[in-house]
């Protein structure tokens, strides 16, 4: 399908200019006069909307949507291996294709046309974001070598059966995941990272995010958990690093010099109580930022304009410098930056060739008014509610704010049915 989006205002390279999109099938065919040779199927009209590259949510759970606020006000330790795990032991693939709808439609909503995802069962997540119309890096979460050979094992033949499987599909890419060094033994990550060689995969791994994490790795290794990776080579991959909280001064340049991406979450860090990510240090040490929510049953939130407005307040009131963080910072953390660390080429921009993956926003509302300075709106002003339109890979997923392949009613009913036992079991 043609697409013509008409007088539009678009924030292109942090300004806003009203312009004229052209979408040919999957890809930004032109940005400004339409060719002569475009003719559309569909027209948008762009008065009184604001049109941005649709949000990348670089580190998500999707299937832990239906633990939603079943597990809050919780110490890390406490939420993660008395009660979460616990949950995900009662799961079934079902259900977190289920609870992986439910994030889809969140996340449709809110903004995001991509996420990249941590998951338990194989095909849940591309299942459910190929029926919603999203672009997903898929990252099957695999633990090993600490006593659960065979699991480990059973892991990773699951990693390459769902890579082989869904490879072709235009919107999955892939990367693999070792869970964290805390889930992982030594050799078990160096088997990921073999398979990583043979597959030519980047990695995507949990990391230095909370003090306890960091405490054992010393205690164990002699080394923080960045320079433990260093030492077993998991760097010498194209590496996306989620949390990275707790690091020094020597970790910030080894991050920099391999080009490792971070993922920050700061809501869902904050939560937690396991802190804040030294986001200004990375930023000034060239480290490549993008943002991710985490899970539904952590953040509680899967909306990134969060997370942009969170990520800029915070680092202005910790560094105590009001310009220590931006609005275009933040912007470029969930857009290009996330598609640098996915390693999506062509993704995060309003630009001729890009892939069209774009947020309609109705502006028409008033929080968005005086519109005297759009990227600011966006990161302080807006909440995600919005968004009216989505078009992801040139098709429209979302018009007015109603999901054009999904039935929300049927993914409500079947989330209902899931957590009346976690209900339950909490009284």
């Amino acid at each position: 399908m043609n697409i013509l989006i008409k007088e539009i205002p678009s924030v292109i390279d942090g300004k806003t200019v009203t312009t004229n999109i052209c979408i040919e099938k999957d890809t930004i065919r032109s940005v400004g006069e339409p060719p002569k040779d475009f003719v559309p199927d569909k027209i948008i009209d762009g008065k009184n909307r604001l049109a941005i590259p649709a949000l990348i949510n670089s580190h998500t759970h999707a299937y832990m949507s239906v633990f939603r606020n079943i597990a809050d006000d919780l110490p890390f330790n406490e939420w993660l291996f008395e009660r979460i795990m616990p949950l995900e032991d009662t799961l079934d693939a079902e259900d977190a294709y289920w609870g992986c709808m439910l994030s889809c439609i969140e996340m449709i909503k809110s903004g995001t046309g991509t996420f990249c995802d941590m998951h338990m069962f194989p095909r849940t997540t591309p299942e459910a974001a190929l029926a919603c119309g999203m672009r997903v890096v898929v990252t099957r979460g695999l633990s090993g070598g600490n006593g659960d050979v065979a699991g480990g094992i059973r892991r990773i033949n699951e990693a390459i059966m769902e890579y082989e499987e869904y490879n072709c599909e235009p919107l999955i890419d892939f990367m693999l995941a070792p869970h964290s060094i805390y889930t992982c033994g030594k050799e078990y990550i160096k088997s990921v990272l073999s398979l990583a060689e043979k597959l030519s995969l980047p990695l995507n791994i949990h990391l230095s995010e909370s003090a306890f994490e960091v405490d054992t790795c010393l205690a164990e290794h002699g080394a923080t958990p960045v320079e433990y990776l260093l030492s077993i080579g998991l760097f010498e991959h194209k590496t996306l690093a989620a949390h990275c909280v707790h690091l020094t001064e020597k970790d910030i340049e080894i991050l920099a010099e391999k080009g490792v991406s971070v993922a920050a979450n700061p809501k869902s860090n904050l939560k937690l109580g396991n802190g804040i990510a030294p986001i200004k240090n990375l930023l000034d040490k060239g480290v490549n930022i993008c943002l991710g929510t985490d899970s539904a049953a952590s953040n509680n939130s899967l909306n990134l304009f969060g997370e942009m407005n969170y990520t800029a307040l915070l680092h202005k009131g910790c560094t105590h410098d009001a310009s220590a963080v931006s609005a275009k910072d933040v912007f470029r953390f969930a857009t290009e930056n996330g598609a640098k660390a996915l390693g999506l080429e062509k993704l995060g921009r309003i630009e001729a060739g890009y892939k069209a993956d774009i947020a309609i926003l109705n502006t028409d509302c008033p929080q968005m008014y005086p519109m005297n300075n759009p990227l600011s709106a966006l990161c302080y002003s807006a909440n995600g509610s919005e968004v009216d339109t989505m078009i992801i890979n040139g098709k429209v997923v979302m018009e007015n704010r109603v999901l054009t392949g999904v039935d929300e009613e049927e993914v409500y009913y079947h989330i209902e049915k899931i957590t009346k036992k976690f209900r339950s079991e909490k009284k």
